[in-house]
């Protein structure tokens, strides 16, 4: 055997070593033996330096240094899911289901789902080539080099595999990991980390992938995302990931109704305790893949799949005092400082209030005990007060009249749950909080610029209003505290470069309250441009597809107030895209205008997103279930004869995909 074929004879045999320990937890040789071939491997790679494998198993160890992570974008978005708190959450979230697929028997996979930090990892040919955080699920940090320490990652792929895929799971830290990390950190002195949760998310971006290698890290796969149609299940895409050679939670479970949901529901609520990760609640998704296509997305979540989370942990501590917070829209928020408990693996000190009703339904006062629990495992709130240890000279709360930061008098308006402060143009928190509103990633997205450093600018006097950021020169930001020669320069070039950000981020970015990313692409589309969003009158807007009075009023409310027309002004001269460029539409014709199509089916000359665009760039609308509205269903293969049954009786026209065809054509 020459050298050349000793060392692939030694990676093969070391990779199917890892395989065996990391993923199927049963090991064919001792760690010493493991060991003694690695070292081997390590020496002849060493001595033949033209045979070096990014993917050889030596290169587990890390050593790569990464000072910057590399911001990436998602091919395939990564969703977040929407969460229930009750069985009966998951009967409604059936029911929406079925409107939409008609009445047909749904089954369902169960996972559980862990606590950890959500990772894409992309595969080509077989080989790991790019693994990146979830981000805000547009983009992500890419953190490669750390991922490929992680010993169930595998580097290359077994079995029969897609050309390019990209594969998403939790990267997690097992207990007994975390447990000697913090033992290790206690006998050196140190304070211990607060859960392995954090832990894990921290150190994915660890600069040095040694440090990262050091740690007991788990990766636990869910699921399969492809150009092309892989698996005509959710539970085959588990089993397809697991002989490929990924490590799949065992627990998984194909179920036939929501009875058997429910049944793994209570199963896993008191048997967790026994698994060696964290984990919150279970995830349910539709088995069928051609159903997870027919439901779809909303802007946020598959409706396709919800999270179940097991009822939060609580404890009981001493409330010593409330603060008050001003957000960007002038809404106050009580804040209760706790003294400091452990709840859920972290010290909580603070929870939400929510408002002066919250306050006056608990009877909350200052140095009552209070239970406390996190909403959804996230955020700390008190849910309610341990009576029988109040003392007998509290007194009620008093909820503040006037802006703790400008002291301004609090309005409330009727129908409001929240007090507001007034003054839009003269209240600290709110100026910033609209800036950094305006700066972020869905809005304008300039790189450079942290919300830190907008507090930054505003407390030096540099910027009052977003429009002054375009106005900021290189001399005046360099002296500010933690502002080096790159730093200001990579500002002022996120600034300029923010200019070409298309119209309907920047009217997302003003910031008119009830105005969100939706509703802020409806109006762009709608009017074109700025100019003709501010002449609109309160009908002409309430006529627009989704546009209620509630949003009406405030966008007649904002361009009435001359200082955001100064604003705008301001950046109308600056050049920032305050209508929509038509060169960049994918827009082709109306012939479909003021048409609803409803899209059911599988298809063969378009996946059902490319029918969907085509609709849309036909001036067509694209509607989530049949309705009297409906004009027109395409029907493609497995159509629900329940929905079948509907639109034959609402008489609404069926077509399928070649009479679209003809129908845009001509």
């Amino acid at each position: 055997m020459n050298t050349l074929e000793s060392i692939l004879a030694l990676r093969k045999e070391l990779e199917l070593h890892n395989y065996n320990y990391y993923v199927l937890d049963k090991p064919t040789i001792s760690d010493f033996e493991f060991d003694t071939k690695l070292k081997e491997l390590q020496e002849l790679e060493e001595q033949n330096p033209q045979f070096f494998d990014e993917n050889s198993p030596t290169q587990r160890v890390g050593g790569a240094i990464t000072k910057n992570f590399e911001t990436t974008k998602h091919k395939f978005r990564m969703y977040s899911l929407d969460n229930s708190y009750s069985k009966e959450d998951l009967l409604d979230w059936e029911k929406r289901c079925q409107k939409v697929l008609g009445d047909v028997h749904l089954e369902y996979v169960c996972e559980l789902k862990y606590d950890g930090a959500s990772i894409s990892i992309t595969y080509e040919n077989g080989v790991l080539k790019k693994a990146v955080t979830r981000g805000d699920g547009f983009q992500g940090d890419d953190v490669t080099n750390n991922i490929r320490t992680i010993k169930s990652v595998p580097l290359k792929l077994k079995g029969d595999y897609p050309d390019f895929f990209e594969i998403r799971g939790e990267i997690v830290l097992p207990f007994e990991g975390f447990e000697k990390m913090n033992q290790e950190l206690i006998e050196i002195g140190e304070a211990p980390y607060s859960n392995p949760r954090n832990t894990a998310s921290g150190s994915l971006k660890l600069q040095d992938s040694a440090e990262v290698a050091k740690r007991p890290l788990e990766c636990l796969l869910y699921t399969i995302i492809t150009d092309d149609k892989v698996v005509d299940t959710q539970f085959e895409g588990l089993e397809l990931a697991r002989n490929l050679g990924f490590k799949v939670p065992e627990q998984s479970k194909h179920v036939k109704n929501i009875d058997e949901v429910f049944e793994f529901i209570n199963y896993w609520d008191t048997h967790r305790h026994n698994l060696p990760y964290e984990t919150d609640g279970v995830v349910v998704k539709v088995n069928e893949v051609f159903q997870q296509e027919e439901l779809g997305y909303t802007a946020k979540s598959p409706r396709w799949a919800m999270a179940y989370k097991f009822k939060a942990e609580q404890v009981s501590t001493v409330l010593n005092s409330i603060s008050y917070q001003v957000g960007r829209t002038g809404s106050i928020t009580p804040v209760a400082n706790l003294e400091p408990v452990q709840l859920a693996g972290t010290i909580v000190k603070r929870a939400s209030l929510h408002n002066a009703d919250q306050i006056e339904k608990l009877d909350i006062r200052i140095n009552d005990t209070v239970f406390v629990e996190k909403g959804g495992e996230i955020i700390p709130k008190i849910i309610s007060v341990d009576l029988s240890k109040r003392k007998p000279d509290s007194e009620k709360i008093n909820y503040i009249t006037h802006c703790p930061e400008c002291q301004t008098e609090l309005v409330r308006t009727e129908g409001e749950a929240n007090h507001y402060c007034p003054n839009f143009y003269g209240c600290p928190p709110q100026i910033i909080g609209r800036i950094q509103h305006f700066i972020s990633r869905k809005a304008m997205d300039i790189d450079g610029l942290g919300g830190e450093t907008v507090a930054l600018l505003f407390n030096a006097g540099l910027i009052n209003d977003y429009a002054d950021l375009y106005d900021l020169t290189k001399e005046q930001i360099l002296p500010l505290e933690r502002m080096a020669e790159k730093s200001a320069d990579n500002l002022i070039k996120g600034v300029a470069d923010s200019k070409k950000i298309p119209f309907e981020s920047v009217l997302y970015a003003l910031g008119i309250r009830y105005v969100g990313e939706t509703v802020a692409k409806k109006l762009a589309k709608h009017y074109k441009n700025i100019d003709a969003i501010a002449h609109a009158t309160l009908l002409d807007l309430m006529l627009v597809d989704e546009i209620g009075e509630k949003i009406a009023q405030s966008v007649v409310a904002f361009f009435e107030n001359k200082t955001n027309v100064q604003i705008i002004n301001r950046l109308k001269i600056k050049g920032i895209q305050l209508e929509m460029n038509e060169k960049n539409s994918t827009f082709i014709s109306n012939v479909l205008e003021n048409k609803i199509f409803v899209v059911s089916g599988v298809f063969e000359l378009y996946s059902r997103d490319e029918l969907k665009k085509a609709i849309e760039d036909h001036g067509g609308k694209v509607g989530s279930s049949i309705s009297s509205k409906t004009n027109y269903v395409i029907a493609g293969d497995n159509m629900g004869p329940a929905k079948l049954e509907k639109a034959n009786k609402l008489g609404i026209t069926i077509i399928n995909e070649k009479e679209f065809n003809k129908l845009i054509n001509d």
